[in-house]
């Protein structure tokens, strides 16, 4: 029941009050996952990309973090082919920084400032970890390039 009634006021916030760039809705067939959209950012390689995140809301929700997953390709250091996110608002303590009183708009943004600014001291993917760290240019025509191939909405 708990989270039930946090969750609904959570996404009732987000629909009144959205963060800049996000977007979040219960899926149609299931309560416990939403769609999430997230714009990227200006003036980063993922400027204008439209990207699409699952969240999946467990069972003891707020005391767990929600599990995510970009459903759109994102060429990143802290997000591999399958999507998953290393960020550590989505690990309980001690390893992470989940916390109850974290909410889903917060979390929300927290992905697109990982966007903005890659925490390439613990990636998900090492090779894209040392081009941003070794070869930044090079980094960012890779993720501009994934961003127009998959994050477009008018392809």
């Amino acid at each position: 029941m708990q989270r039930t009634m946090r969750l609904k006021r959570e996404l009732e916030n987000i629909i009144k009050n959205p963060p800049p760039g996000i977007s979040c809705v219960t899926k149609e067939d299931s309560a416990d996952v939403l769609d999430a959209s997230i714009i990227g950012m200006k003036d980063t390689p993922y400027e204008g990309g439209v990207f699409k995140v699952e969240i999946q809301i467990p069972e003891k929700y707020p005391f767990e973090p929600p599990r995510l997953r970009f459903l759109t390709p994102v060429y990143h250091p802290n997000i591999d082919g399958a999507g998953r996110i290393c960020l550590d608002l989505l690990r309980l303590p001690p390893k992470g920084t989940w916390r109850p009183v974290i909410t889903l708009g917060g979390l929300l943004t927290s992905l697109q400032m990982l966007l903005t600014q890659p925490n390439p001291d613990d990636p998900l993917m090492t090779e894209i970890a040392d081009e941003y760290r070794f070869d930044r240019s090079e980094y960012i025509r890779k993720a501009r390039e994934w961003t127009k191939k998959h994050a477009f909405q008018n392809k």
